[in-house]
């Protein structure tokens, strides 16, 4: 029986639609993806649902608000924690948002936070893993996704996913 860690994981559209907000994690030297890009989230806390969770993560990581995001998809992750753990993520596609400030902090305490092009965002370092969802993400054309993703020593073992 699977009793995994939940995570969310949002991708912030830029207004031009052809731009999304990235952490390139390289602030923290023990960090396990350390020098990796990533979308922004983290775990859900007790007593939150994933959309609070979303939403916190955003605030913390970004110093957003969410105006409008949707439910792009869920993926299982088996294994992927350091010691083995399980996660299981629910992945966010955030259209529309606001700064809490002036303007949006070019950093966080993981790293910078460029904004990539999605069309280029294959040519990043990020987790292996991340290659197999993250074109469903972005496509148009699925409505939603769930996922599966195992992991063993770091890296991943298959994927099977639903639409």
């Amino acid at each position: 029986m699977m009793t995994p860690i939940l995570t969310t994981l949002g991708f912030v559209m830029h207004p031009d639609g052809e731009r999304v907000l990235m952490v390139h994690r390289i602030a923290r030297p023990g960090d396990e993806q350390l020098g990796k890009y990533n979308g922004l989230g983290g775990k859900v806390e007790p007593g939150e649902d994933v959309v609070a969770g979303m939403k916190r993560e955003l605030r913390e990581e970004a110093r957003i608000e969410v105006d409008a995001m949707r439910l792009r998809g869920t993926v299982s992750w088996p294994g992927f924690g350091r010691h083995g753990e399980d996660h299981f993520g629910f992945i966010f596609l955030v259209d529309s948002w606001h700064p809490i400030a002036d303007a949006l902090p070019a950093a966080n305490d993981e790293g910078p936070r460029p904004w990539a092009r999605v069309d280029a965002l294959d040519e990043l370092p990020m987790w292996e893993g991340d290659r197999y969802f993250l074109p469903l993400v972005f496509d148009p054309d699925v409505p939603q996704f769930h996922g599966c993703l195992p992991y063993h020593d770091g890296r991943p073992t298959g994927w099977s996913y639903s639409v």
